[in-house]
């Protein structure tokens, strides 16, 4: 196995990880028969992002991306549906996933009738799904500056932070092993806020702690 195959696996097994993670919050809501406390933003954007970066794969034709992507796109189909279920604000939650819809087919629109086929649709394409995925993992940045002010780490997952760190990391490898830096670049932020959150965890963990702290699931 080459190091390349070996980058390969590394993201399949790390990405499906991190998306499995929603898992969680899937049984919650089945639990308690009720979706309350739990954000239905992420699944959605996560959704289209996955989506994007399918079609990239699909124009790149390299079957890693295509593969993450379509098990990602496939598990937030699912969180979708069952918050969808559960939720008091269903006529939010269809309004938001109705316009959703129109902004994916409104891009997959133009990138398939206005851009020609080739390195231009490939370039402008990953060049979106770069900007996109920079900007989910750059969100949170305001709820890190909160937890510094508070010194309360019991908001963060750990083992989902170190799930992200690894998908990151890897995919950060795997496009430099392709020498492509739509991977690269998108990916490359997933480390430092990662890095930011294990510091938070080193800082504040110790001071969270009391006989009622219970441990971080994911």
């Amino acid at each position: 196995m080459d190091l390349l195959q070996l980058l390969s696996w590394a993201c399949i097994v790390f990405t499906v990880g991190m998306f499995s993670t929603g898992l969680t919050d899937l049984k919650k809501m089945q639990e308690s028969k009720s979706a309350d406390n739990i954000q239905f933003l992420p699944f959605l954007t996560t959704c289209l992002n996955n989506l994007g970066w399918l079609y990239y794969g699909i124009l790149k034709k390299d079957q890693t991306i295509v593969l993450v992507n379509i098990i990602g796109a496939l598990l937030q189909i699912l969180y979708v549906t069952v918050y969808l279920h559960y939720t008091k604000q269903k006529r939010l939650v269809m309004s938001q996933t109705i316009v959703a819809g129109m902004v994916l087919t409104c891009g997959w629109f133009y990138f398939t009738t206005f851009l020609p086929q080739g390195d231009t649709r490939l370039s402008q394409l990953g060049l979106t799904c770069s900007v996109v995925t920079v900007s989910m993992y750059l969100s949170p940045l305001t709820d890190l500056v909160e937890i510094v002010r508070s010194g309360n780490v019991q908001c963060l997952s750990f083992p989902l932070t170190v799930a992200t760190f690894f998908t990151s990391t890897s995919w950060v490898l795997y496009g430099l092993q392709l020498n492509d830096y739509y991977i690269v670049v998108p990916n490359t932020p997933g480390i430092f806020t990662s890095l930011i959150r294990f510091y938070l965890f080193w800082r504040f963990a110790s001071v969270n702690q009391s006989p009622s702290y219970k441990s971080m699931q994911i």
